[in-house]
């Protein structure tokens, strides 16, 4: 049957009762009891994923973006049909948000599968939420336009501008190290989130908006405006009528989520100085498509692609001001002569001829030009060694240039249950130039990889005043985050990667310049630790945890289910 023969509309996917014409009768019959006229079926059918949840405030904006949605859809013709999916908020799920990802993937794949509908409108906005429907679509196979949430405003605490999730960690360090008193962190506590939306940082979230702009998936500059502005709102009026548009050209997400889109995205995941999650969940879209992530490839694209956006964590600046200084247009601008201009948006219309019709450029501060970026290199770093000879990640953007050149001893501990008993010991021995390992923290060995790879540092050396230090774990780190920090060590402690036989007293070499994480242990001493200690691997007798461990896949696999990816390979990207 050919695209033009298929059915459309209320006709797709009929339920099966062994009469096809009962079955759309019925069917009728029921969603005109919704008042609904047959004028009004016989429109596109545009689906709306409703990811509101009092759990989740990030997306505390969605009754008014549902209610531009559905607006935008009717003015291009088309018929809107909201419908609820899981919604992950990132500070509420345990035992993380990563954990559930993969579910919410699911959901959002059967239901636009299960459900008429000729395109749909993917709602997302905090952490995993757009990664999920992206990873879901693209299974699905349908038309699809992505819709972020957008991020919340700043606050003001003591004349500083402030804002989630950076400041939060580092005004909750200056408190463990006894540097503000309960009373001032109880005050900024107040002001960090002043309003509905996402952190306002180059999180995981922003970060995963921008990628989503990147891949053509959202309307042009859809990735920046904040969540309670009325741009935020006419981007999604137009991202309703954008839907019809692809509806009607049946634009399916395979024509624009191509090898060229994603290696725009890992272009501008690391000129934004974006979360090392990322990676994790651009590995998984491609997954889905049948395309392999080839980290060492994007190591050497890293060298050749500096930080161009002056954003906390690796910058000052917040997610308004790279909206105000143009946003992810003004980026693409200055990234042209790197980016596949030539790959396919939303739109119908390629990047480069997008780009031709963005606003022009002006002066700011926030996006800088090529010639002069705050970091010469991508702000992500490829790391592999002995200790993880699948690889390992380093934001080196956002880390201690002192630190990206160190050796020291390990202070290991065991899990996050150790670390939490142990850490904040006055008889911790450690000391400023250690390095902390943190094992089993990985994708099964926690599980879900929580975002813990941002170790404390130790209350006592904080008291000193010690900033940072470099930290080592088979887990993740929140995009907000700062530090020398090694991450996605592969394979993980739980399924015996080398990671499981760091010891207390072992050497490790950290080298960003060489690419290098290294224990200066012998393989023979290795294997001999590990016949004396054999990994157990983590096991669930029932439920959504056993099926997430006796599948889930490795940090460079994207952390999906393995049975989840596209059953053949197409290629790999970015290309060598």
């Amino acid at each position: 049957m050919s695209q033009s023969d298929q059915p459309t509309g209320m006709r797709k996917g009929l339920t099966n009762y062994g009469d096809a014409g009962f079955s759309l009768f019925l069917r009728k019959a029921f969603i005109k009891g919704a008042g609904l006229t047959d004028n009004a079926l016989d429109r596109p059918v545009i689906g709306i994923t409703d990811t509101g949840s009092g759990y989740n405030p990030c997306h505390g904006n969605m009754p008014q973006l549902l209610e531009a949605v559905q607006r935008g859809i009717m003015l291009a013709g088309g018929l809107p049909v909201k419908f609820p999916t899981i919604s992950i908020g990132e500070s509420f799920a345990a035992p993380t948000s990563m954990y559930l990802r993969n579910l919410m993937s699911m959901d959002t794949e059967e239901m636009l599968k299960a459900q008429p509908m000729d395109a749909v409108v993917l709602i997302g906005g905090c952490d995993k939420t757009v990664p999920a429907q992206l990873m879901g679509a693209a299974s699905a196979g349908l038309p699809a336009v992505q819709l972020i949430t957008g991020s919340m405003l700043t606050g003001s605490h003591r004349g500083e501008t402030v804002g989630a999730c950076t400041d939060c960690r580092r005004y909750w360090g200056r408190f463990r190290a006894e540097e503000i008193d309960p009373q001032e962190i109880s005050d900024v506590n107040n002001q960090l989130v002043p309003s509905v939306g996402t952190c306002s940082v180059m999180g995981t979230a922003s970060t995963m908006a921008c990628i989503a702009e990147a891949l053509g998936m959202t309307v042009p500059g859809g990735a920046s405006p904040p969540a309670v502005t009325s741009a935020r709102m006419r981007v999604a009026e137009q991202t309703g009528a954008l839907a019809v548009q692809v509806a009607k050209s049946r634009l399916t997400i395979d024509k624009v989520l191509t090898e060229k889109a994603f290696e725009n995205a890992m272009r501008v995941l690391l000129a934004i100085g974006g979360s090392t999650n990322a990676i994790v969940h651009l590995t998984a879209i491609a997954g889905r498509l049948g395309f392999e992530v080839d980290l060492q490839a994007l190591d050497r694209m890293g060298r050749e692609t500096p930080v161009l956006v002056d954003l906390k964590p690796s910058g000052q600046h917040y997610m308004e001001h790279f909206d105000a200084a143009g946003g992810m247009p003004a980026l693409l601008r200055e990234l042209k002569p790197l980016l596949h201009l030539d790959a396919l948006t939303v739109t119908g219309r390629t990047l480069g001829e997008e780009l031709e019709c963005a606003a022009p450029p002006f002066k700011q501060d926030v996006i800088r030009p090529r010639d002069n970026p705050i970091y010469p290199q991508g702000g992500i770093a490829v790391l592999r060694g002995n200790l993880a000879p699948g690889g390992a990640i380093i934001k080196q953007s956002a880390a201690d240039p002192k630190l990206m050149e160190h050796e020291g001893r390990a202070v290991v501990f065991e899990g996050l249950e150790d670390l939490a008993n142990r850490i904040d010991s006055e008889d911790l021995d450690v000391r400023a130039d250690d390095i902390l390992v943190l094992k089993n923290i990985g994708p099964k060995g926690a599980p879900g990889m929580p975002e813990a790879g941002y170790i404390p540092l130790p209350r006592k050396l904080a008291r000193q005043g010690v900033k940072d230090m470099v930290r080592i774990s088979d887990g993740r780190m929140s995009g907000t985050a700062f530090g020398t920090i090694v991450l996605h060590v592969t394979p993980e402690s739980a399924i015996g990667g080398p990671l499981a036989q760091v010891r207390n007293g072992d050497r490790i070499r950290l080298s960003v310049n060489q690419r290098e994480i290294s224990l200066e242990v012998s393989d023979e001493e290795l294997a001999r630790r590990a016949k004396e200690q054999p990994v157990r691997e983590p096991a669930a007798e029932r439920g959504y945890r056993k099926l997430f461990l006796a599948t889930v896949t490795q940090a460079d696999k994207g952390v999906d289910f393995d049975f989840l990816a596209a059953p053949d390979v197409r290629g790999r990207v970015p290309k060598a």
